[in-house]
């Protein structure tokens, strides 16, 4: 295990340890939407899996190759046409679903091509977010941290909104996993107290 690696990826992102949870030892792992390639990074330097990446951004694919991470240039609105049924344990999505436009159509190609799909999200439902918008002000935080004008979200969702969606898509969720802005675990009340969401789901049969 790279020492450096891990703590770095961790305070950088949040999320990347509660995935590791989920990802079993030499899996075979698609992450969309990948960005410089840390996570994948970090998955196979704590879990030893095999994995592709796909972006879109030229800087990110670049990042990618330095960081030693296998990528694949596609425009995720386009689909994963260039991939099997079946082709992977796991497809993850982390922290990129509130930025995808055809949203109900890449939570069904992530049930197509892999065996479990995993989504992080920032909760909207978070009672400071809720505050800000009954100040008349839409949210701005630690997972939203753009303003209205220049945010790349266009998507955002509770986390009831996202299990309905996945009740839509035909997808078991498996487990749920919710911190709050200290990033420790939600237990009570998640969908008002947890800052960003965590799901594992599959098809269901």
């Amino acid at each position: 295990m790279n020492e450096i690696t891990k703590p770095a990826a961790i305070a950088l992102r949040p999320d990347f340890a509660a995935i590791a949870e989920w990802i079993k030892p030499g899996a075979k792992i698609l992450d969309l939407g990948c960005g410089d390639g840390s996570l994948l990074r970090y998955l196979r330097d704590t879990r030893n899996v095999f994995g592709y990446g796909v972006e879109i951004e030229d800087e990110n694919l670049l990042k990618c190759f330095h960081n030693g991470i296998n990528v694949i240039q596609n425009d995720l609105e386009a689909g994963l046409s260039s991939f099997e049924s079946d082709s992977f344990d796991y497809v993850i999505l982390s922290q990129t679903l509130q930025a995808m436009r055809n949203t109900e159509g890449i939570i069904q190609e992530m049930l197509r091509v892999g065996k479990e799909g995993i989504v992080s999200f920032p909760n909207f439902g978070y009672w400071k977010n809720r505050m800000q918008v009954i100040a008349g002000h839409m949210p701005v935080s630690e997972t939203l941290p753009y303003h209205w004008y220049d945010t790349p979200n266009i998507h955002l969702c509770t986390m009831g909104d996202f299990e309905a969606l996945c009740h839509q898509c035909n997808a078991r969720i498996l487990e749920r996993r919710v911190l709050n802005a200290y990033n420790r675990p939600v237990v009570f009340l998640p969908n008002l107290m947890g800052i960003l969401a965590f799901y594992r789901f599959e098809r269901r049969l």
